[in-house]
């Protein structure tokens, strides 16, 4: 048999095989986007550093914008270490100014989501001196089953990050975000005697609603 028959023949096979795979399973991706009142350096600033972050995002932050460098969001500062919120994320790939991206977990209510991690992309376009496009692409999720948490993970952020940039579109409308009222709540969860299954849930949903 000479080369151009095996050739041939090998170039068939690989057609049948790919005509016989499945098709490819979409990636499942939240998809958010604003535009914000601000340039692009003042927009970039507050992803990028801790004292940003607290503007818009959370109470306390740890943020260094360097490849490597920290990405930890502090939603609840007082919890214990590994329990604040997105703890000992990291940050991915950092473009000045144009994207950053970082890893992410899943809330402390869902600890075996929580173990794992997805990735967030953020991309920023500057539409002038007072106006930015921010977008943010999460994406890395595992396949929701009914044993697993992947799905309420999802769903969790689905509603989430809209609110993380109405809350930077705020920011920059009409000040930095005022957390005290956030952190007496918690502490009221935190000292109550019993919390009932629907204070629980409050206290899960009370930042995505």
């Amino acid at each position: 048999m000479n080369r151009v028959t095996v050739a041939s023949l090998w170039l068939l096979l690989l057609a049948m095989l790919n005509g016989c795979g499945n098709p490819a399973v979409p990636e499942r991706m939240i998809t958010e986007k604003i535009t914000v009142n601000a340039s692009v350096d003042d927009v970039w600033n507050a992803w990028t550093t801790s004292d940003g972050i607290k503007t818009f995002f959370a109470p306390d932050a740890n943020v260094e914008a360097r490849v490597g460098g920290a990405f930890a969001i502090y939603i609840d500062p007082s919890a214990p270490s590994g329990m604040k919120g997105a703890d000992d994320m990291v940050f991915l790939a950092v473009q000045d100014k144009r994207m950053l991206s970082f890893t992410w977990n899943a809330p402390p209510s869902l600890p075996e989501a929580r173990k794992q991690r997805t990735v967030v992309v953020v991309r920023f376009v500057s539409r002038g001196d007072t106006l930015t496009d921010v977008t943010i692409n999460h994406m890395g999720w595992g396949e929701p089953t009914a044993d697993s948490e992947w799905g309420k993970a999802y769903d969790y952020f689905a509603k989430s990050w809209p609110n993380v940039l109405k809350n930077l579109k705020k920011r920059f409308d009409s000040g930095p975000v005022d957390w005290r009222p956030w952190l007496e709540y918690l502490q009221k969860q935190r000292t109550a005697p019993t919390t009932s299954t629907a204070d629980n849930k409050t206290a899960k949903t009370k930042l995505v609603e």
